[in-house]
C-alpha cells in the first residue's frame, strides 16, 4: 500500500470511497452514521468533500494504483467542534474500502505528517452512536476520548478523539 498526496482532481475518487464505505455500513444495517444514500447523490456531502479537500491536505492510500482509502488534514475542527486551543492538525473526510488496512495506514502517515509539521497534537471526530465501533477503531489507533458532542442536526452523536504526536 502506498500513501500519496491527493489534490482536487481526487475528489470524484473520495466521493466514491465515501459510497463505497455507505454501501458497507448499509449492508451491516448501520445506517445511523450517514444514511443510507450515496454521497455522490447528495450535493451537500460532495460539496463538504470539495470544501476539505480545497482547503486542507488530502492524502489517498493506494493498492496497486487504485484507491483504497483517503482522509484530509487541516489545520483544525469543523464548526461544530471547539478548537483545541493550542496548534493541531485535524483528521477529515476518512473513508477506507474495508478490511484493507488503509484506514490505520493513513492514520499512521497523519501522525508522521503532524509530526513532521512540529504540531504536537492530533485529533479526530466521529461518529459515536450504534455499537462503539468507530470509536474504538480510533482507540485502537493510539486515540484517547476527549469530549463527546451532538452534530449541529442535534441528534447525531459524536467523540472527539486526540493522540500527541
Amino acid at each position: 500500500m502506498e500513501v500519496r498526496k491527493g489534490s482536487t482532481a481526487d475528489i470524484p475518487a473520495i466521493v466514491g470511497l465515501f459510497d463505497g464505505a455507505m454501501e458497507w455500513l448499509v449492508s451491516q444495517g448501520r445506517t445511523g452514521q450517514w444514511g443510507d444514500r450515496p454521497w455522490s447523490q447528495r450535493p451537500q456531502a460532495v460539496a463538504m468533500v470539495e470544501e476539505y479537500v480545497a482547503k486542507g491536505q488530502p492524502w489517498i492510500a493506494e493498492v496497486d494504483g487504485a484507491p483504497v482509502g483517503t482522509l484530509t488534514l487541516s489545520e483544525g475542527p469543523g464548526s461544530y467542534v471547539e478548537p483545541a486551543g493550542e496548534p493541531e492538525r485535524y483528521v477529515h473526510l476518512l473513508a477506507a474500502r474495508h478490511g484493507s488496512g488503509a484506514g490505520a495506514a493513513l492514520l499512521a502517515h497523519a501522525v508522521q505528517e503532524t509530526r513532521r509539521a512540529g504540531v504536537p497534537l492530533l485529533r479526530v471526530d466521529c461518529y459515536a452512536g450504534d455499537d462503539g465501533k468507530l470509536v474504538a477503531f480510533y482507540e485502537a489507533n493510539g486515540f484517547v476520548r476527549t469530549e463527546a458532542f451532538i452534530g449541529p442536526d442535534g441528534v447525531w452523536p459524536g467523540q472527539v478523539l486526540a493522540r500527541r504526536v
